[in-house]
């Protein structure tokens, strides 16, 4: 007990409250069973959204709950503030009582959120510096590529720095195998050729991953951290703040491990990924590098 705590205290402060339209028997909050997506929408209009609708619905498919109607995500986004907003929504399986047994039928809860948005642009033009971290991500096929409630991972991760100057950090998995950032997905060049992680045992398939390894033929490979020292040029990336050049690379105690030089190749993948996201770029007065044949 902490000094100074009087019972009165401890009840006020271990009160349950039941949230209306959020009640304590949910499964998302109690076993994070559930799914969510992070929309960048720009006065209405949301960027890579059948991306988003998509891997929604395989989350669906692999969790067993039903997949939201498509009336009520437009209608969702009938309400949209104006400017640059960030869309969370967040899919539970819905109430079920005590226990990890499912209920049947599932009763799924829908909730969103919208929060204005600003990118860091400081970030898109200097590069940032990226560590790695010592949490390995446990190996699960089964939800590999999926975006569901279960974040503790991540969350422990992001927690073993607190230096600004770090943006983000590296992930591996119990084999050493690179997987992914904390909250972004992880790109290279290496001999002329574009890359980024297999996520076949554990790991996000962001939105804007899986588009540009379309667009622009990515291979994905299953390597160690020092295949990325051996990268002429490395990035970080999500659907809501863009790309990242990585300009510097440390291990988890802060010894430097590689670094790079920002130049037309970093530039020319920010142009590609910036342009899905409707983010101006400002890059192409100033390189011409496209990737027209790259990775194809």
């Amino acid at each position: 007990m902490a000094a100074g705590a009087d019972a009165s205290e401890l009840s006020e402060v271990n009160e349950v409250i039941d949230v209306p339209g959020w009640p304590l028997d949910d499964r998302g909050a109690a076993y994070g069973d559930g799914l969510f997506e992070t929309v960048l929408v720009r006065d209405g209009q949301p960027q890579l959204w059948l991306a988003h609708v998509e891997r929604l619905a395989r989350g669906c498919a692999v969790l067993g709950i039903p997949v939201p109607e498509r009336a009520e995500l437009e209608r969702l986004l009938a309400a949209a503030p104006p400017g640059l907003q960030v869309l969370k929504l967040v899919l539970t399986r819905g109430s079920g009582g005590r226990g990890y047994r499912p209920p049947l039928p599932p009763t799924p809860r829908l909730r969103h959120q919208w929060l204005p948005f600003a990118p860091d642009t400081r970030n898109w033009v200097e590069g940032v510096r990226v560590r790695l971290c010592h949490l390995r991500l446990g190996s699960q096929p089964l939800l590999a590529g999926l975006k569901h409630l279960n974040r503790l991972e991540n969350v422990m991760a992001r927690a073993e720095w607190s230096d600004d100057a770090i943006a983000e950090g590296l992930l591996t998995d119990s084999d050493d195998r690179l997987v992914e950032a904390t909250a972004m997905n992880l790109f290279w060049q290496r001999d002329g050729r574009l890359q980024t992680p297999w996520l076949g045992r554990c790991g996000v398939a962001g939105t804007l991953r899986d588009t540009l390894i379309e667009r622009l033929g990515i291979d994905e490979v299953d390597v160690s951290v020092n295949e990325l020292r051996k990268a002429s040029a490395v990035w970080v990336g999500n659907s809501v703040q863009g790309i990242w050049p990585v300009r510097d690379l440390e291990d988890a105690e802060g010894v430097a491990l590689a670094n790079w030089s920002l130049n037309s190749v970093h530039r020319a993948f920010q142009a590609e990924a910036h342009a899905l996201l409707g983010f101006e770029t400002c890059f192409e007065a100033c390189f011409d590098t496209r990737f027209d044949n790259l990775g194809k």
